[in-house]
């Protein structure tokens, strides 16, 4: 299961606000009697660019979802709108490719943004096959929304930690490994 998938998930069992993942790894930790004791040894883990990655990442979706609880917007469903928004008209397989989703998942999470009247599916003129989706203007309305709080609480929060030129490096290394790798 990927992390945007459990965050959907934690998102969608949730009514209100999701839960705080580190929490939960730090209960079990201290229900295990490790709260108090030394913390494991990494050995050659802490050097390995994966799990640094994957670490960033957790915390990284983690602010993104305390951001969005009022909005109760997952990682990905954000980039689902954002990317329908700047491209009307463009068919569902466009988009989940464009962001590594697969299909049955993409379609459960189009069901929940139809669901909450966020997005819809059309069926293509071009091809009856295919469909087309467009933001509602619930969506467009919910969309801006979240696009001030990312910017203001999300973004921002990373903009302080690292810095303009370092967050600037790290996108440029990040999409360098992307699109190469």
């Amino acid at each position: 299961m990927t992390v945007s998938k459990a965050a959907e998930k934690t998102a969608e069992k949730t009514s209100e606000k999701p839960a705080d993942p580190a929490k939960g790894r730090k209960d079990a930790a201290e229900s295990q009697g490790q709260g108090a004791a030394e913390a494991l040894q990494l050995g050659g883990l802490s050097e390995q660019l994966g799990y640094v990655l994957k670490r960033a990442q957790l915390k990284v979706f983690e602010n993104f979802l305390r951001c969005m609880a009022s909005l109760q917007l997952t990682p990905a469903q954000f980039s689902v709108l954002l990317l329908v928004e700047k491209n009307p008209g463009r068919n569902q397989t466009e988009i989940a490719s464009t962001l590594g989703i697969l299909r049955p998942n993409f379609v459960a999470m189009l069901d929940n943004l139809e669901s909450r009247d966020l997005c819809a599916r059309i069926r293509s003129t071009n091809d009856r096959r295919s469909h087309i989706l467009v933001l509602t203007d619930k969506g467009k309305a919910v969309l801006a929304r979240a696009k001030k709080l990312v910017a203001t609480k999300h973004e921002a929060r990373l903009n302080d930690l690292l810095g303009q030129s370092n967050r600037e490096a790290l996108i440029a290394m990040l999409s360098k490994i992307a699109n190469e790798f």
